[in-house]
């Protein structure tokens, strides 16, 4: 193996140097071209309508949220009306078999009291005659 090298380190160092420089080259002339520019700002467009977009949605589904949870407040009222309403209804229904109950136990009493006058009836009529 020979240690002679073909290109020495100034020549490598200088190289590199040229390629950056060339690089930085590339690069400028990219950055100035109107072609990127006009693709860049189609990106910016369409990422900014599609942020629009999100933000659209976004409003209508807490809007949605908000019209579904007014909705079950509404359901959840309507329910409680009906319990109350069907409470009401079975209070009533129990004041009047009570009512019922109270009458039956009066006629109960009623003809219990007229079977025991018409046997004292009967056995007073029996001891006169």
């Amino acid at each position: 193996m020979s240690s002679f090298r073909e290109p020495d380190v100034k020549q490598r160092l200088t190289d590199a140097a040229a390629a950056k420089k060339a690089m930085l080259e590339r690069f400028r002339v990219a950055a100035e071209d109107p072609e990127i520019a006009r693709r860049q700002a189609e990106r910016a467009a369409i990422n900014e309508a599609r942020r629009a977009r999100l933000a659209e949605r976004e409003a209508a589904r807490i809007a949605h949220e908000a019209e579904l949870a007014a909705e079950a407040a509404r359901a959840a009222e309507a329910a409680l009306l009906a319990q109350q309403e069907a409470e009401r209804l079975a209070e009533l229904a129990r004041a009047e078999e009570a009512e019922q109950a109270a009458q039956l136990l009066a006629e109960q009493k009623a003809e219990r009291d007229a079977r025991y006058a018409a046997r004292k009836a009967a056995k007073k009529q029996r001891r006169k005659g």
